[in-house]
């Protein structure tokens, strides 16, 4: 075997967000962009906003002494000082630069964290459906994964939750607005969960760690706004991105944020600063953190992505799809016409259009679209929608 046993299994069981991506630029060749609509991966279809733009070509046009060196492995100060600011303005919490680690984008922040954390064996609570690297950055670092499923509508279930607790559990993994559901979790509910965690912290002698993945915090639709973690449990870390909310995700930058009240919380800095640099990550890109300091305060386009909702949303509903709608992120989760979704996705693909298979989230039985895709995509997929859904009824 050429690659380590583990990689080989973990490669067998690997995305089907990329599997359906790669499915669509082999279709796109074949059949002409214009004829495949492709839902699959979350890639941002908007630009970088202006403001962030004129940053960037500020730092090119008048850097910094030593711009592109190393500096501290947490991150410019003057950085990691911009982003507490704005965190203190979303959340009128007492956190400083110095609860703030720069790091290579969400999924980088999210396994130095777990790096960070775990113990060989320590157990992290993993809600379904989820977004399908968790469990390999679980993995990455010792840990065991131990699933709860939401609601039916995709809720927390907190007693699902309570009972899932033991003593081995170091830490629950939230990403609100979800991936793939585009659930926000309520800020009452946070709360009670905040509770457990309290108790269950008490019981095992040791912090049970709130971990919030929050890439989708900016992008809330009719109205909505973020739930404050900080508000509901001391001992919770904020780990985001930029990539959704300035529609960078190729530059790889986002940050992990540390309750200023957690318990130890200089102990816990000192060891995701470390683990950023033996992870191979060693510090966030240089010019991005320099163009983000400029722009941090900088709000992602929800609006642009609720018109692209209304628009799938509405379109599929009137076809005959029931469905939650998404409260905020770019994600679409519905239950599929049958309760084996791998035929629909099939006859979808046959179709030209490319979603994302429940089960690949933990959840067989229902499909991802994603719809950061320009508007056209989604308005001249849907007939491929109505005519497999009809397909589906003529069936029944």
């Amino acid at each position: 075997m050429p690659v380590a046993k583990k990689i080989q299994e973990a490669m067998e069981r690997a995305s089907w967000i990329r599997r359906m991506f790669e499915e669509g630029a082999r279709l796109k060749k074949i059949r002409g962009e214009d004829r495949v609509f492709d839902f699959s991966l979350g890639n941002p279809c908007l630009d970088p906003p202006e403001r962030y733009r004129n940053a960037l070509r500020q730092c090119l046009d008048q850097p910094a002494r030593a711009a592109h060196g190393y500096m501290p492995n947490a991150g410019y100060p003057e950085t990691r000082e911009a982003v507490a600011h704005d965190l203190r303005s979303r959340r009128g919490c007492a956190i400083t630069g110095d609860h703030i680690v720069m790091t290579c984008g969400a999924a980088g922040g999210l396994n130095v964290v777990l790096k960070t954390l775990l113990n060989p064996g320590d157990e992290v609570i993993v809600l379904v459906p989820f977004f399908p690297e968790y469990l390999f950055y679980v993995e990455n670092h010792g840990g065991r994964v131990r699933l709860v499923h939401t609601l039916e509508d995709f809720r927390l279930d907190l007693r699902a939750i309570e009972e899932a607790l033991s003593p081995l559990t170091r830490a629950i993994l939230l990403n609100s607005p979800n991936n793939p559901t585009g659930r926000m979790y309520s800020q009452e509910s946070l709360g009670r969960l905040g509770a457990l965690l309290d108790e269950a912290s008490r019981k095992a002698g040791r912090p049970v760690y709130l971990i919030s993945d929050e890439p989708y915090g900016d992008i809330l639709f009719d109205g909505r706004v973020l739930p404050d973690l900080f508000r509901c449990y001391a001992h919770t870390i904020l780990v985001n991105s930029y990539s959704k909310s300035l529609s960078i995700p190729g530059e790889r930058l986002g940050y992990i944020a540390v309750h200023p009240d957690m318990k130890d919380a200089g102990t816990v800095l000192s060891g995701l600063t470390f683990s950023n640099r033996v992870l191979g990550f060693v510090n966030a890109p240089a010019l991005q953190q320099r163009a983000v300091a400029a722009v941090a305060d900088l709000k992602g386009p929800a609006s642009e992505y609720q018109r692209r909702r209304d628009l799938l949303c509405s379109g599929l509903e009137r076809i005959g799809y029931r469905f939650h709608w998404p409260d905020g992120a770019f994600y679409l989760f519905a239950p599929a016409p049958d309760s084996d979704e791998m035929p629909f996705v099939e006859a979808l693909l046959q179709e030209g259009v490319l979603v994302v298979p429940g089960r690949g989230f933990g959840k067989p039985g229902y499909f991802r679209v994603a719809f950061c895709v320009d508007e056209a995509v989604i308005v001249n997929a849907l007939p491929a929608f109505e005519k497999v859904f009809a397909l589906y009824r003529r069936r029944s």
